[in-house]
């Protein structure tokens, strides 16, 4: 209803007098428009014409609405309708820190599902930057102060490319509860906890540090709560960064290749040629070729030369590990520069103190698990690329 109608109800109900104003009501006028004459605050003395009606111009304090109202009963039904509506979606009570749900509040599966079960939103940490093995994750634990209570997450994460059916490849799963807390999960994935901004806020974080380099990557987060519902899914995909290359290593190589090819090469020379650049990795054997060519193509380029020395199916051999590499990477494995530094990166460590029933775990509330946590450090490895040497 317009304010307007609602103040002049409070005034019939003699809510709203000289002697007793409404906590946290402060009316003031301005000419935007006309109000009822029964409205005597707004009555201007000396004018018969209309006063203006009444425009809240701040808000001093907030407060419950239902503490607008002096009737104890009418209160306490206002007060309980508004903490349904909130918390239970207006389908059952609020009963100290959760809902009673109504009868009719109860899904397909016969779980009751008048709580809703927010979606968790999975992200990057903003303090650890990806590297080609490294990723960390986070997100804001979901559960809310009343309702439903969250038991575990369930984070799945998977390899994508070309060469595999993301329908029939589901990658692997881990409980956040009951495998990384517990201790059962790989030394390649860690568990944090930590607090947000506001103490009460819990940011739940998971570290990668197995992963593939130049990997196309798909994260994928929900929550499950104490009845074993489970939330709308949270999704990442990423490409890790490029593998590492050693630039003066793989200049050397491409001396070594050119002194091996150029003039008569024995069978002996051919193989050591050809050992050499079988050994190295895909992306090194990249930028191989890149300083083979800067410096030597006018004696021929580095596929024509290694045909030519090595033959057609050796040279083949080699030449088809160059596919391997993305075509981002090769982009950047042609930098005129290529620099390597290693980071050092803190991450929570934490671990339960407590054991988790097999047959209870929906039972557990995550929230208060005991855990103890350590920061710990993670070498981070990573090229720089440039058109010019760096300092």
């Amino acid at each position: 209803m317009p304010f307007i109608t609602y103040l002049s109800g409070l005034l019939t109900a003699q809510m709203l007098s000289d002697d007793q104003l409404i906590s946290g009501v402060e009316i003031r006028c301005e000419e935007k428009g006309r109000c009822p004459s029964t409205c005597h605050l707004c009555r201007r003395p000396g004018k018969e014409q209309l006063s203006p009606t009444p425009v809240l111009l701040e808000i001093n304090r907030v407060v419950p609405l239902y503490t607008l109202i002096q009737d104890n009963g009418t209160k306490e039904a206002f007060k309980s309708a508004l903490m349904s509506s909130y918390w239970c979606s207006g389908k059952g009570d609020v009963i100290d820190d959760w809902c009673r749900c109504d009868l009719s509040a109860f899904d397909a599966s016969g779980l009751p599902n008048c709580s809703p079960l927010p979606q968790p939103v999975l992200r990057l940490s903003p303090t650890v930057e990806p590297s080609s093995t490294v990723v960390s994750l986070e997100w804001v634990d979901v559960q809310p102060a009343i309702g439903t209570k969250v038991s575990d997450y369930i984070l799945q994460h998977k390899k994508v490319d070309e060469y595999t059916d993301t329908d029939l490849y589901t990658g692997e799963f881990l409980s956040f509860a009951d495998d990384l807390l517990s201790g059962l999960g790989t030394s390649c994935v860690a568990a944090g906890r930590s607090h947000g901004e506001v103490p009460e806020v819990s940011i739940y974080s998971v570290i990668f540090k197995c992963l593939e380099p130049d990997g196309l990557y798909k994260f994928t987060l929900y929550a499950v709560d104490t009845r074993g519902r489970h939330s709308e899914l949270s999704t990442v995909t990423l490409r890790t960064a490029c593998p590492l290359v050693d630039d003066n290593k793989a200049e050397e190589i491409a001396d070594k290749i050119y002194n091996l090819y150029n003039g008569y090469t024995s069978g002996k020379e051919q193989q050591t040629a050809y050992n050499t650049l079988m050994e190295v990795s895909a992306s090194m054997l990249f930028r191989v070729q890149h300083h083979y060519n800067s410096h030597y193509e006018k004696f021929g380029d580095f596929v024509w030369r290694s045909e030519d020395e090595l033959g057609p199916r050796k040279a083949h051999l080699i030449l088809r590990r160059l596919e391997r590499v993305s075509s981002h990477c090769s982009s950047l494995l042609r930098s005129a520069y290529i620099q390597s530094r290693v980071d050092t990166v803190p991450y929570l460590f934490c671990r339960s103190e407590e054991v988790r029933p097999a047959g209870m775990v929906w039972y557990s509330i995550l929230k208060d698990t005991k855990i103890t946590c350590e920061e710990k450090m993670v070498s981070m490895a990573r090229n720089t690329y440039g058109e010019s040497k760096g300092r």
